[in-house]
């Protein structure tokens, strides 16, 4: 479990004009960027590297990883909870799918939002999220 602070010292602006934090892991390690603690699940293994930039309703949990802005995309509100979907590359599934309280793969996420709303305007607008996100999220492979 990564153990974090996220030092008021060292900030950069968002896109959205949201003052982002620099993290500074337990071991001393800097990391990247967010806007609060609710970006980054402290219960995982979870991590955001070099100047990657995470805020908003965005949230990386799980084993995800994101290095990069392009590492991680956030898409709403979306489905009947008006919810927002995080998809992040991710060292165990390769990218991970996150909202409300799921938290899982591409094909775990496509089952659910297929039990939940079929062929309806909330299925078909998270179907349209994850066609997106599969051109702008790389998958996580050993290098």
């Amino acid at each position: 479990m990564p153990a974090y602070t996220l030092l008021t010292t060292d900030t950069v602006i968002a896109p959205t004009g949201a003052t982002l934090y620099r993290i500074q892991y337990a071991d001393g390690t800097r990391g990247g960027y967010l806007q609060s603690t609710a970006n980054l699940d402290p219960e995982s293994d979870a991590r955001v590297y070099g100047d990657a930039q995470v805020y908003g309703d965005a949230r990386v949990s799980g084993n995800a990883r994101v290095s990069a802005p392009e590492h991680c995309f956030t898409a709403g509100p979306l489905g009947s909870r008006t919810a927002t979907l995080t998809v992040c590359r991710d060292s165990a599934l390769g990218v991970s799918y996150a909202t409300g309280c799921f938290f899982g793969s591409r094909e775990a996420f496509l089952a659910a939002v297929d039990a939940t709303h079929g062929n309806t305007p909330h299925g078909n607008a998270y179907t349209a999220a994850i066609m997106l996100a599969d051109h702008i999220v790389p998958a996580h492979v050993e290098e």
